[in-house]
Formats: structure tokens, C-alpha cells, sequence
């Protein structure tokens, strides 16, 4: 039986069905932890937590007033709702139960991990994220390297708040997702030491092509590829035999780093004689593809998977799993023909080979 409480769920406790209850990428964080994917520890904050802030607070009638009074097709009334509501959120105190559950959490995750003030990922994990139709990733709050119990309330807040990003309230709109309906959790998880980081298809994302998997790898933490700030390496890889097909250098002449006495990450350039070095060996880039596909088979679809490669731990442990939502371009297409027949399989192969081909 999975221990859930109120205001916090472990990701070892989680599972896909919990997202009403954590939102989808802690959902998907505790069901890849519980499948054995290699997955840096923490915790949700739960949309529990986020609900009995709005009750606490009575936030939730004002929030509403605002959108209600805000026309969905006015961009500047859209920017000046969003700055209002999220002054209100940030400004509002934290119940003191919440409070108290968030800091009794951290401390034990820091304790499990035998390091004090333990740098910890703080991510926006909402109810409409990660799921197969709609790409609302990328859309909240995400702050790295955050340190102390203090850090963590005050960037769980700023998650709390993004829900209500300009951004975040014109898509719903766009989406039909009333505002009302949607909800936040906040992930805390250990911070990966990143050597390499980046994004895993199950597929090639150019075609569509499920027989691949694409993997682009860039220096340091993963923002640099989620930000676009560089043009990464790509690996694109034959799903079936796990071979190479094809590797592109590209030069990479900035990497995300923690900055240890700030505490926090900078931008820093990449020494020149790295800038056009793959980072990543090629027996790294196919154990990554080994792991898309225990992944995609988990799921049962193609996956979009965040990845990095922890250069405090020896490999095949340094691969290690951050996130993975459902691939939602190319799922949502109507799968092509495989054999001139439609058949599939070893029927479509014979199939191709014994239909006529007309020379001209």
C-alpha cells in the first residue's frame, strides 16, 4: 500500500495514476522511480498543498475576478492579469502546516543523501502537464541548484505563482482548460552534478521515424538544449539493432553550471577546444537509448525524455532520468503504411517483396 499523505508524496510513493494528486511530471518521476529507472530522489509538494494555500489565503475569488474580467484575445490586459495575480500569490503567507511539512521534508531528503543544505532541482509539476494531447511543458517555474529549507518554500511559492505566467493563462484559454480545473504540485528533487545533459526522442523527431531514437547532448545542465541557448550534438540511433546511424558535432560555446559560493547556476563559455568535442561517448549515447526503450516500452509510447550524465558517479550509473512526458507531435499522426500491402511485420515484408514493380 503506497503511503500518501496531504501535503507531501515521496516520488518512491508516486505513481501515473497519482496526477491528481502531484501533477503529471511528479506522477511520471514516481512511476519511472518504482519501475527502477534511475531517477535522482525527492518529493511533491501536493496539489493539496497548493488548494489549502488558495483556501488559507482566499485567493481563489480574487484569481477569479481577475481572469473573468481579463479578454483572452488582449495581450496586454493578459501580461498586466498575470503580474497581478502572481503579486498576490508571492505576498500571501505560507499556512504554517504547509510550511512545516515542506522544511520536515527537505531536511530528510537531505539527511538520506548525507549532505547538508543538499542542492535540489525546484520544478512546476501541474494537473494539464505531460499529457498526450496538449504540450504544456516548460510553462511553469523551474529553478536549479536551490539550497536550504528557506530556498525551497520561497521557489515552491514562485511555482505556486507561474501557474498564472501570461503564457501559462493564454494556452489554457487556447487549450479550452478552465483556470478553475487546473492545478499545481512542485517537485523537489536532488540535483544532478551534470557532466552532459540533454533530450531523448524514441523516435526521430524529423520524420517521425519510430525505428530511431534521437539524442541531443549538450555541455553541463540540460537548459542549455531546453532554452535553445546552443545548437547540441545529435545522436540518432537504430532502435532495433542499437547502432549509430548517424553522430553531428555541433559547437556548443556556452554549458549551465552551478556556481558553488552564489548558489545558484550561471552561464559560462565553453573552453574553445571543447566547443567541437562530442560530449557524450558513443557507449553513453546507446546505454541512453537502451534506457529510452525500457522507457517507451514502460509507457507504451513514444517518449520526450530529459536525461544527464552525473559526473560524480561511475558509469552506467551516471545515467540518470529526469523527466519523460509522452512525444506529442508525431503520436498524434496517423501511423504510415509499412508494406505496400498495410500488413506489417513479417506479413508486410513478404507482402512488399512479392507485389510487382512496374519499370518504366
Amino acid at each position: 500500500m503506497l503511503k500518501l499523505y496531504r501535503y507531501i508524496h515521496w516520488f518512491r510513493d508516486c505513481e501515473k495514476s497519482h496526477v491528481p494528486h502531484v501533477g503529471g511530471k511528479n506522477a511520471n518521476l514516481g512511476e519511472m522511480t518504482r519501475a527502477g529507472m534511475r531517477v535522482p530522489p525527492g518529493f511533491a509538494v501536493t496539489i493539496s498543498a497548493y488548494r489549502d494555500f488558495l483556501r488559507y489565503t482566499r485567493l481563489a475569488p480574487e484569481i477569479r475576478r481577475i481572469l473573468a474580467a481579463t479578454p483572452s484575445d488582449d495581450i496586454e490586459a493578459t501580461n498586466q492579469a498575470s503580474l497581478e495575480i502572481q503579486e498576490l500569490i508571492s505576498a500571501a503567507p505560507i499556512p504554517l502546516e504547509i510550511e512545516r511539512a515542506i522544511v520536515r521534508a527537505y531536511d530528510k531528503l537531505c539527511a538520506e543523501s548525507s549532505v547538508a543544505d543538499l542542492p535540489v532541482a525546484v520544478r512546476s509539476s501541474a494537473t494539464a502537464e505531460d499529457l498526450p494531447n496538449a504540450s504544456f511543458a516548460g510553462q511553469q517555474d523551474t529553478s536549479l541548484w536551490v539550497r536550504s529549507a528557506h530556498s525551497v518554500l520561497k521557489h515552491t511559492v514562485a511555482c505556486w505563482s507561474s501557474l498564472f505566467n501570461a503564457r501559462a493563462i493564454s494556452y489554457r484559454h487556447q487549450m479550452g482548460f478552465p483556470h478553475e480545473k487546473v492545478f499545481i504540485s512542485v517537485g523537489v528533487q536532488k540535483m544532478v552534478n551534470a557532466r552532459a545533459a540533454g533530450v531523448m526522442f524514441t523516435l526521430n523527431p524529423s520524420n517521425g521515424d519510430r525505428s530511431k531514437i534521437s539524442i541531443d547532448a549538450s555541455w553541463g545542465l540540460g537548459e542549455a538544449v531546453a532554452s535553445g541557448s546552443v545548437t547540441p550534438d545529435n545522436f540518432l540511433i537504430d532502435k532495433v539493432a542499437l547502432t549509430i546511424v548517424k553522430r553531428t558535432t555541433s559547437p556548443k560555446a556556452i554549458e549551465y553550471v552551478p556556481d558553488l559560493e552564489a548558489r545558484c547556476v550561471q552561464v559560462v563559455p565553453v573552453a574553445p577546444e571543447r566547443q567541437s568535442v562530442l560530449c557524450l561517448s558513443d557507449t553513453e549515447a546507446i546505454a541512453l537509448a537502451r534506457l529510452g526503450k525500457q522507457i517507451e516500452r514502460h509507457y507504451g509510447c513514444p517518449q520526450d525524455i530529459e536525461w544527464a550524465i552525473d559526473q560524480d558517479l561511475p558509469f552506467p550509473e551516471n545515467l540518470v532520468i529526469l523527466q519523460s512526458r509522452p512525444e506529442t507531435v508525431w503520436s498524434q499522426r496517423a501511423r504510415s503504411r509499412l508494406s505496400a500491402s498495410g500488413a506489417s511485420g513479417v506479413e508486410g515484408v513478404l507482402a512488399s517483396l512479392l507485389t510487382p514493380v512496374r519499370l518504366r
